[in-house]
């Protein structure tokens, strides 16, 4: 097995951990990275380091749909004719963006522009007209002018499979949170486990609502799907992020707890009075100050707000106001 940094353009993470595993009938990748000319070029790079060629590829294993995971997994079936596998749910969430992307039937050239949605999106959270004006410019990055559509796959994982990998014994894991279809990939012979973005070694993955799963519990899920991948035998995490480590029940711990306090401090917040959603996540503690963050990190702050909130009013710890815009939240009477 081999660790390809492939670079993750104008983002702080620098770049996503490919993994190429070696079998009799070619490699297969865990994930392939983001879909650009820098980032295709390092994982050409990493393929002859490995003495073999994306050519030779046999498969790409996704983790996750997500684009600096999912990105140039088209690029390589094209180059090598390999089969490209994701979790059901995660590809109907490609088929789901492949009918949003496209123009008149045709599929965009250009990468969308979503700002009138993220204004919604704000507005409908309790955000002001003063207060969207207001938010720091975003910065400006190549990825705002590249666009190419995402690969459907070629087949769905189940959890629990034994995947396409010959000479490897390797178990799909399905840990819903981060997406809906979310995998990690055991391999019990090795008691290693390649996690993408589930469990990382020094942040937390994003838990937000999906636009395609309104009624979901993406934090609860995740919480258990913590604790499901903190059970297997792995001395060894692979990550998607930063660098492997051991000791997967400390680091579940550490996560874990990240979010219950978290839950812990919208309670202490709500306990003042009802808030907006707005209000909630700006007033919760942040990795920067509220006031740095341009509106496209405001927005992913309140949709993590948003799944912490589902969380709570799932368990009757919190209360959403029914009918009430802005949506408006408070403790149980």
């Amino acid at each position: 097995m081999w660790s390809i940094g492939v670079p993750f353009p104008d983002n702080p993470l620098g770049y996503t951990l490919v993994y190429l595993i070696e079998s009799d009938r070619g490699p297969v990748l865990v994930d392939a990275g983001w879909d650009d000319d820098e980032s295709w070029a390092a994982l050409v790079e990493g393929f002859g380091a490995a003495g073999t060629d994306v050519s030779e590829c046999l498969g790409v294993l996704v983790t996750h749909v997500h684009p600096d995971h999912h990105g140039l997994s088209g690029r390589v079936r094209e180059t090598s004719d390999a089969w490209v596998a994701m979790h059901a749910h995660d590809a109907a969430t490609v088929e789901h963006l492949s009918h949003a992307m496209r123009q008149d039937g045709r599929p965009r050239l250009t990468s969308p522009d979503f700002s009138d949605e993220l204004t919604a999106v704000l507005l409908d959270a309790g955000a002001t007209e003063g207060e969207l004006a207001a938010a720091p410019a975003p910065t400006v990055n190549r990825r705002a002018r590249r666009f190419r559509p995402m690969a459907a796959p070629d087949r769905t994982v189940d959890d629990g499979a034994r995947v396409d990998v010959p000479g490897w014994d390797i178990t799909a894991v399905w840990t819903p949170g981060h997406t809906p279809g979310h995998l990690c990939f055991h391999m019990p012979e090795h008691r290693m486990l390649l996690s993408g973005d589930h469990v990382l070694p020094t942040i937390t993955p994003h838990i937000s609502i999906s636009r395609r799963d309104r009624a979901g519990d993406p934090l609860g899920d995740f919480l258990d799907s913590l604790q499901k991948v903190a059970r297997l035998d792995a001395t060894e995490v692979l990550p998607a992020h930063r660098h492997r480590f051991g000791d997967l029940g400390q680091r579940v711990d550490d996560i874990t707890r990240h979010h219950l306090d978290h839950l812990v401090a919208i309670e202490a917040l709500l306990a003042d009075g009802p808030a907006s959603l707005w209000q909630i996540a700006a007033r919760l503690t942040w990795n920067r100050p509220w006031d740095q963050y341009p509106l496209a990190l405001r927005r992913s702050a309140v949709n993590e707000t948003a799944a912490h909130l589902r969380y709570l009013t799932r368990r009757q710890r919190a209360v959403r106001f029914k009918g009430v815009r802005p949506f408006t939240f408070g403790l149980p009477e």
